[in-house]
């Protein structure tokens, strides 16, 4: 298996399944149904493979497998260098398991539905004529984003050359720019722009510091870089210029004002997306590059590092304890979770390593989930208000028990997956300042002020009147919510399945 290009058809069925959705261009039900299809079995072959890579995966070996390495500009040292190890195989697996869920997550959607969508949207008289029209192509333009966002991410993630790794990380940007401009709410464009802004600038700092590396080094090949060793000064000025991608991808507080905004726009699915993969692309670089190329830097900086994540876990906490809005809660709640791991992170320590690391996956599935749930009750009645629900466990027993078991991944209750990554990453930054740990220890306390308050207002009370016609969850939500909820306890239970993946290449972090 290790002699069959495996990591290139992870990108080559996605680029297939787009290429046969566009040749589908008659508007009828029949072929809307189609394209969903094609979009989910692409997705699900892509999921089947990433698992034959994991059983292939040799837990014993902390370097680089499945290595390809084919010249794209031989003469500047340019290479599709691809593989994978620990560290970048779980996000991988977290992305095939998560896009098949989005796809099936808007299967019900139909063209009659998207043309009151637009009109909706759209109000001016002449525009209407064109609703049918483009009511079938967004439904498969939908379809290609999601193929084409994994296509982006799994290249990310198994990219070794720098020039490759950026044009995967920036254009992750393009499908979720329409994603959430196209199919979101009402303020869709302020939203997409400000997501696409944010995310732009910190990546043109990021392509410098790439282009520094490659005229020091005169090589974008990450091993060879990553035997380098860089002057203090040059460290920094790299660090810094990585940091202002990775902090606003990740989000970090003060460049988490976009996150909010484009969750609350966003259809369910982007939320998914955005919280369940994209927040983790700035773990992700900090593991990868920052840590190994810029040791020193990275010691420097620590201290901001730390009061950064303490604010964004106490203060972005107090905020989320205030909002009106379910999705805007949650969203928040993210950004306070990424707090606990950049702190583990920089913790540089075994302990806070792999907490950050299991934190990471663990708030993919449980973030993801909380917004499925979230977006299960707003797309039935189209409200995002907090006040406009109450009472409603009685008309919705399925997705109050569930909707109670991801709260309680959130609030990292023992027993759960969200409970290892936070209890780790408090172990591990306790063996650095005491204080710190004291402090974002009263992070989990408000994340379970939050989510119980959350979901006692929607759940409990008398009934409001708004939804006494509401229905409980379908047969495809309900599947989908029992996967979801037999992951954050069968990783809260045995934690060893995810750690053993990621174990060598993360000790070798700290012995570097």
């Amino acid at each position: 298996m290790i002699n069959i290009p495996i990591l290139s058809f992870l990108l080559i069925f996605p680029l297939v399944g787009i290429f046969v959705i566009f040749l589908l261009n008659k508007k009828d039900e029949k072929y809307n149904k189609k394209v969903k299809e094609i979009g989910l079995w692409t997705t699900l072959i892509n999921l089947i493979f990433s698992l034959i890579i994991l059983y292939n995966f040799d837990l014993t070996e902390s370097s680089f497998q499945f290595v390809e390495n084919i010249p794209i500009i031989d003469d500047l040292g340019v290479y599709y260098y691809v593989g994978i190890d620990g560290i970048s195989l779980p996000f991988i697996l977290l992305t095939t398991f998560l896009i098949p869920i989005c796809i099936i997550s808007c299967w019900n959607k139909t063209i009659k539905d998207i043309e009151d969508i637009i009109c909706k949207n759209f109000k001016r008289s002449y525009f209407s004529k064109f609703c049918s029209f483009w009511s079938f192509k967004l439904i498969n333009y939908l379809i290609i984003s999601f193929l084409t966002i994994e296509l982006f991410l799994i290249g990310l993630f198994i990219s070794l050359d720098l020039f490759i790794f950026y044009i995967f990380f920036e254009g992750s940007l393009i499908p979720m720019f329409f994603i959430i401009g196209i199919w979101g709410g009402t303020n869709r464009t302020y939203a997409a722009y400000k997501f696409f802004l944010y995310s732009l600038f910190g990546s043109m700092l990021l392509l410098l510091g790439i282009l520094t590396i490659y005229f020091y080094t005169g090589t974008s090949n990450f091993t060879l870089i990553n035997k380098v060793d860089f002057p203090f000064l040059l460290q920094l000025w790299l660090f810094l210029s990585f940091f202002a991608s990775f902090a606003v991808k990740l989000p970090m507080w003060p460049f988490h004002t976009w996150l909010p905004d484009a969750h609350v726009e966003a259809p369910t699915e982007g939320s998914v997306i955005l919280s369940g993969i994209l927040l983790k692309l700035g773990g992700y670089g900090f593991l990868r590059f920052s840590l190994p190329l810029f040791p020193d830097a990275v010691e420097f900086f620590t201290p901001f590092i730390f009061f950064l994540s303490i604010t964004a876990i106490i203060y972005i906490s107090l905020i989320a304890l205030v909002q009106t809005d379910i999705k805007k809660l949650i969203a928040y709640s993210s950004v306070a979770h990424m707090g606990f791991v950049t702190l583990g992170i920089f913790s540089r320590n075994i302990e806070g390593l792999h907490g950050s690391m299991f934190q990471m996956i663990s708030h993919g599935i449980v973030s993801a989930a909380l917004f499925l749930c979230a977006g299960s009750l707003i797309e039935r009645k189209e409200k995002k208000y907090i006040s406009f629900y109450s009472g409603l466990w009685k008309k919705m027993p399925f997705l109050g028990s569930f909707f109670f078991i991801f709260i309680l991944g959130g609030i990292a209750f023992p027993g759960t997956t969200g409970f290892i990554g936070e209890f780790l990453i408090l172990v591990g930054i306790f063996k650095v300042k005491f204080y710190l740990a004291l402090l974002a220890g009263t992070g989990i306390i408000l994340s379970a002020a939050y989510f119980l308050r959350l979901y006692g207002r929607i759940f409990f009370g008398n009934i409001n009147s708004n939804i006494s016609s509401i229905s409980d969850l379908n047969n495809y939500e309900i599947a989908i919510f029992s996967l979801l909820v037999f992951l954050v306890i069968l990783l809260g239970i045995y934690p060893d399945l995810l750690i053993k993946i990621y174990e060598l290449p993360i000790n070798k972090l700290i012995i570097n």
